[in-house]
This record gives C-alpha cells, structure tokens and sequence, in this order.
C-alpha cells in the first residue's frame, strides 16, 4: 500500500436502499415526502403544496407518485374520511429524505461533535453486537443473495438501519 493510500480514512458511509432510491428518483417524489413529513394531508391538498412551491401537474399525476411513495413503503395511508359519496384518503410520511452537504466549514464542529459521541456509539454497536449477533446474522443471511456477497457490507447496512431508526424515535421525544 502506498504512504497516500495509508493516511485515507473512511469518513462516511452513504446508504442507497434501492427501493427508496427508485421511489424517490423522480425529483417531485421527494418534495411530497417533505411535505408530507410536516402534516397528513389528501392528494388535493399535497397537489395545492406543490403548486403553491411552483409544479404544475395534475392531480393525477401527484396521486401516481403518492402511489408510487406508497407502494415503496415510504408513505402510509392514515386515516380515511366518507363523505360526498366517497371515501378521502389522507396520507403521511413515514420517511424524511435528506439531501444536503455540509460546508466545508463545519468540519471541525463535527469532529468535535464526533469525539463528543464516540464512546457511546462503539457501547451502543457493541451492545448490538454482543446481545444480538444471532438476530443480525439471520438478517444478514436474508439479505444475501447468493453465497459470494458475503463480501458485502450487509452487517454494516443493518448496525446503521437500527442507529438511523432510533435517531428518529430518539429525536421525536
């Protein structure tokens, strides 16, 4: 290995869930998500926000792609209204989409930040590993689509599934 390859460290990891990913490459999908993660609303009203942010689309389409985020698990039905002969279905986001880049200024915030947490994050992933290595391994397995991705960092998507997941729950107390 080179002396340029030894001082490069791993910094970050990017998740790609293909079925997201192909949810939310149409650049509209992702702006009902957002919308959608402040309040439960009807396809109507989402349509409203939309052109209220200046997209011209039908209602029609704007229920395709509401469809389409539900169908990838990304929007939940929750709750239905009867009325003027009909049933209105309102709908909400069970994921927020994030697309951002820090400046480059930030850097030394966030490794203070970093260093603030890392002990506890390798206690929490240890704690995973320990208590639940079995669990992770059957998931693991699950994932595996033939036996040579076993290369595949699939240990890795699962430790950062639950983190992400509790950050969520953890930031909505």
């Amino acid at each position: 290995m080179s002396t340029s390859d030894a001082e490069h460290e791993l910094e970050d990891i990017a998740v790609r869930d293909t079925g997201v990913s192909d949810a939310i490459d149409e650049p509209m999908r992702a702006m009902i998500l957002d919308i959608l993660a402040d309040e439960t609303l009807t396809a109507s009203d989402v349509h409203e926000r939309l052109a209220d942010r200046g997209i011209d689309r039908t209602e029609n389409t704007v229920r395709h792609h509401i469809n389409e985020l539900r169908d990838a698990g990304l929007v939940d039905v929750v709750r239905f209204e009867e009325g003027r002969g009909g049933t209105t279905k309102y709908y909400g986001a069970n994921t927020i989409v994030l697309s951002y880049s820090l400046p480059d200024s930030a850097d030394s915030a966030v490794e203070e930040m970093i260093d603030a947490i890392q002990p506890q994050i390798t206690d929490a992933l240890t704690t995973l590993t320990d208590e639940y290595d079995d669990e992770i391994e059957d998931i693991v397995t699950d994932m595996q689509p033939c036996e040579h991705c076993r290369t595949q960092k699939y240990e890795t998507h699962v430790l950062l599934t639950v983190l992400r997941r509790a950050f969520v729950r953890g930031h909505r107390e």
